[in-house]
């Protein structure tokens, strides 16, 4: 028999420690012969990054000695932090951001000292060095300087330049018979998935590039993952017809392999990201995105024909192959992610090889997504993911409508998904229903929905945050008057702009956050310092427009209680932009509470943080709405408390 209970007081077998207690976050899986690589970041080692293999005969161990993490630090997200190529593995560490060649336990630096950088590592045997993009930030002077170098093996920390001059390099890609050389490229103040450049070049007897031309992108086209295939032919995934599709160079131009209106890629914000590989001569292991589920295929490159392959995952990513099998992350609303093999030749196609989870959680507790598109104020669509509240142990009483809580993906460009995601479940299985925006600037609907939010940041996403929440209030699944709000780093801005510019929310979580777009514009890292060029427009020539939008200029019009979760070594989005917005909060009078972690960049990454700042924002949505957790919470201070109610 059910216990009959007030929205938010049910109790949950789903804790915050189970969000990290024998849990790590799956990355950059690859296959070495008949080996298999993969990253662990582990919550339990304070997000100390492992690097683990697997062997043929099934034997699992830790690569990188303790207490060694790996993980570069280029364009602050890093990824493509590691090769291994016959057992041997250059892999960047995060404690000076140096290349070491690690043979068993024996790590050797590769990389000379210095202020650099590097991420995505590629191996050119042939002439004994590691191509890679490097950052230099030896000039403390100026901003720091991309380039495509490479490294002798020898250990000499000989280093030779191979690409300059343009902003951001990545993908360096060496043909399989090493005579030829593919890159991307880009420049201020565009983003990846606003215009990149693919070059092809020859590379010339003593190692330099020669003939190098521009073969796709450019203006309003976005070119990701170019990538040899086992015949030397060149493929990419591009934009140019509205939807990231596949294409093939021809040595003239460039061909579609297949025409989907569908997302074969995902926006670059990390090096080495992979969305498709090479299972055969002819034969293309991909995953690609519609109305917010990504799908896995096999493309036949002979005959152009796409076969979806029956998975039951909704999140796929990180494809790779070799040896005839392929490797993948993926998850759904029931399951953890894991690393899978697939074998096509084989009675079990996929195998699960590693967890991210011990355990799954009891689907009993569990809330399914159900898609959503709904009107937006200003006439168009928008799309989300909504959850209801769920817990077989309790319901609600009759006449009570549920506390909603609208998340907002960071990015802004970027997209929520459908797999498993234990922080939703932690609200729905306590009686909240929950609202997952993909607001209109979010990826996975083609280029035009994603440009939406050009010159609009702050206008759009925040109107379709307000609508889908308005949208299930009208429906009465939600409680009009008990709507809470909560996002990261972007997601923290939209957050604040819709609390301060509407008044749709009585409550907000800003999660590293940011309140003052000016501040954001003179303060943050090379790869955004000119990010909000489109979002918000050229700062300094539109100060009046980043003025108007800021949330801590209009201080006067937010008028409910927020909770800032900030990290005090954040160099994406620094402390100050929390503590601005909590003085004036303070200074006004309205209940506030500021929860600070010491040694935490842009992200929680230790256990008990990510625990704390979890239980923190319920405790305080439990004052605001007037509920009592069933949870044992440590009390977080909150200025005029006294105001909430």
């Amino acid at each position: 028999m059910a216990t009959t209970a007030p929205y938010g007081s049910w109790a949950s077998p789903i804790k915050a420690q189970t969000l990290t207690q024998g849990t790590v976050r799956l990355s950059e899986p690859a296959i070495d012969g008949d080996d298999i690589y993969w990253l662990e970041s582990r919550p339990s080692e304070k997000g100390r990054s492992v690097l683990v293999r697997l062997n043929a005969q099934g034997l699992r161990q830790d690569v990188t000695p303790h207490p060694h993490s790996v993980r570069t630090r280029a364009n602050e997200y890093g990824g493509g932090s590691y090769c291994v190529q016959d057992g041997v593995v250059y892999c960047v560490l995060d404690s000076d951001q140096r290349i070491y060649r690690l043979i068993g336990k024996e790590l050797t630096a590769i990389s000379p000292e210095g202020d650099y950088r590097y991420a995505d590592l590629t191996l050119d045997s042939e002439r004994q060095r590691l191509i890679c993009v490097r950052e230099d930030h030896t000039d403390s002077g100026t901003e720091e300087k991309a380039e495509i170098v490479a490294i002798a093996l020898d250990g000499s920390g000989e280093t030779r330049v191979l690409a300059s001059g343009a902003d951001f390099y990545s993908n360096p890609r060496l043909s399989p018979n090493g005579t030829q050389f593919c890159y991307l490229c880009w420049n201020h103040p565009n983003m990846p998935w606003d215009s990149t450049e693919c070059h092809l070049a020859e590379v010339s007897e003593d190692g330099a590039l020669k003939n190098v031309r521009m073969i796709a992108g450019g203006e309003d086209e976005s070119v990701f993952q170019p990538q040899w295939a086992p015949d030397g032919e060149l493929y990419f995934v591009s934009d140019r017809n509205n939807w990231w599709n596949l294409y093939r160079w021809t040595g003239e131009d460039a061909e579609t392999l297949c025409h989907l209106d569908a997302e074969f890629a995902t926006p670059q914000w990390v090096f080495g990201m992979s969305t498709y590989d090479f299972l055969g001569p002819n034969t293309v292991l991909c995953t690609y995105t519609q109305e917010g589920y990504w799908l896995l295929a096999r493309l036949d490159l002979t005959h152009g024909s796409l076969t979806r392959i029956e998975t039951g995952m909704t999140d796929i990513s990180s494809v790779r192959c070799g040896g005839g099998k392929g490797l993948f992350l993926g998850a759904n609303a029931q399951h953890n992610t894991c690393l899978w093999a697939f074998r096509p030749e084989g009675t079990e196609a996929l195998v699960p090889l590693a967890r991210s989870a011990s355990t799954d959680p009891d689907h009993h507790y569990l809330s399914n997504p159900e898609p959503m598109t709904f009107e937006t104020a200003d006439g168009e669509e928008a799309h989300g993911f909504y959850y209801p509240p769920h817990n077989p142990d309790f319901v609600a009483p009759e006449s009570e409508r549920p506390p909603l809580l609208v998340m907002c993906h960071g990015g802004p460009t970027g997209a929520t998904q459908t797999a498993l995601n234990l922080k939703i479940q932690f609200w729905t299985s306590r009686g909240f229903a929950v609202l997952d925006v993909n607001y209109r600037g979010s990826t996975g609907y083609g280029r035009r929905y994603r440009e939406r939010l050009k010159g609009n940041w702050g206008v759009t996403d925040v109107i379709d945050v307000s609508s889908g929440a308005e949208a299930l209030a009208q429906q009465g699944l939600a409680d009009p008057e008990r709507c809470a709000i909560r996002g990261s780093s972007a997601g923290g801005y939209t957050v604040l702009a819709a609390l301060t510019f509407r008044d749709t929310f009585q409550a907000g979580a800003s999660l590293y956050g940011i309140g003052d777009l000016e501040a954001l514009a003179r303060d943050t890292h090379k790869f955004e310092s000119r990010y909000l060029d489109t979002l918000v427009g050229p700062y300094p020539a539109q100060q009046a427009v980043y003025q108007e939008r800021s949330p801590i200029r209009h201080i006067e019009q937010l008028q409910c209680p927020v909770i800032f979760l900030q990290g005090e070594e954040d160099k994406i989005v620094p402390p100050n932009q929390a503590e601005a917005m909590v003085k004036a909060l303070t200074d006004k009078g309205i209940a506030n509470a500021l929860v600070l972690f010491p040694e935490e960049g842009h992200g929680f990454r230790q256990g008990p943080n990510i625990e704390r700042a979890l239980e923190a924002e319920l405790y305080f949505y439990g004052q605001v709405f007037g509920f009592t957790p069933a949870d044992n919470i440590e009390p977080v201070p909150i200025a005029h408390l006294k105001e909430i109610h």
